[in-house]
């Protein structure tokens, strides 16, 4: 790249209309937008069922969540991209999946209903709905992700379990997480990164979506690339202050009832 050149990115978005639950295709746009603060060009890429699309087009990938129908919808199509995801992961290739995206992306997932679907294998994780009668995992969470804290909704009846020596995203503090049990929150396979965090997710964790950018840029363009320029996040940080303390006063709030 030439200084006169104008750096760019290609976001491909998979399944969008299918897989994109509580707004996950706000996540491409918190991309595009930050990169346009930055004078960095976007183009976002929706990939659907059949296209012929291959990584070699992307830098960053994201995958939203869906109901288990629409998870069943995509799952051979995305089985057929398996080699081609986990070789672009292999090469550093940035990632971030949602919810049931986040599902597929492990080796497994079993439905309401018993029926396996069969994941790609990016994450070393399985995942399992317990059954209908089962309360489902919903609200807003803090989790600690290197030092600072990330912050979502959550509403999944689906648990994952991360095998041994899959790296978790972060740690819960508030909220259900990957199963509402071990504590744990996503998980991390080299530039990918997986999680139960809705909202979308990157407009109200800048970190987490100047991370994502930053990888990309020092992939496409090298290490020189990595540091961006700062930016005006006072809007983003108040979503994540307002996110943060919703989630905190609901926890207190059912500590209190737990121990009245």
């Amino acid at each position: 790249m030439t200084s006169s050149e104008r750096p760019g990115l290609n976001v491909a978005v998979l399944y969008p209309d299918l897989l994109n639950l509580y707004g996950d295709r706000g996540n491409a746009r918190a991309i595009e937008r930050r990169c346009a603060a930055r004078e960095i060009d976007v183009s976002v890429t929706g990939v659907d069922i059949g296209d012929d699309w291959s990584t070699d087009q992307a830098d960053i990938v994201l995958v939203g969540g869906g109901q288990d129908r629409e998870q069943r919808r995509v799952q051979a199509d995305l089985q057929r991209r398996g080699d081609d995801l986990r070789e672009y992961v292999d090469d550093n290739g940035v990632v971030l999946a949602v919810c049931g995206g986040f599902q597929l992306f492990g080796h497994h997932y079993r439905g309401w209903d018993g029926e396996i679907m069969e994941g790609i294998g990016i994450f070393d994780a399985v995942a399992a709905h317990p059954g209908p009668k089962i309360a489902r995992c919903v609200g807003n969470v803090v989790a600690l992700w290197e030092g600072e804290t990330v912050v979502g909704f959550e509403n999944h009846g689906g648990r994952t379990y991360l095998n041994e020596g899959q790296e978790a995203l972060a740690e819960v503090v508030s909220g259900f997480g990957n199963n509402g049990g071990d504590g744990l929150e996503g998980a991390k396979v080299k530039n990918a990164y997986g999680t139960y965090l809705h909202g979308a997710v990157l407009p109200k964790n800048p970190l987490l979506a100047d991370r994502l950018i930053s990888l990309a840029m020092t992939r496409r363009y090298g290490p020189e690339a990595a540091e961006l320029s700062p930016l005006d996040d006072s809007a983003a940080l108040r979503a994540h202050a307002e996110a943060l303390h919703a989630a905190l006063s609901a926890t207190e709030s059912a500590l209190g009832r737990r121990f009245a």
